[in-house]
């Protein structure tokens, strides 16, 4: 996002990520391990 701030917002039990431009996108697997960290997988792409 090239510096651009995030907001990330809980609505029930799940997690909204909304970028600098009001664009919004869901987390839809959270936590997923891989071999040089950890991924959270989101329903839409966000650009800056």
């Amino acid at each position: 996002m090239q510096g651009e701030p995030l907001t990330i917002t809980e609505k029930g039990r799940a997690f909204d990520i909304t970028d600098s431009k009001g664009r919004t996108a869901r987390i839809t697997i959270a936590d997923v391990l891989q071999s040089n960290g950890v991924i959270h997988v989101i329903n839409k792409v966000l650009m800056s």
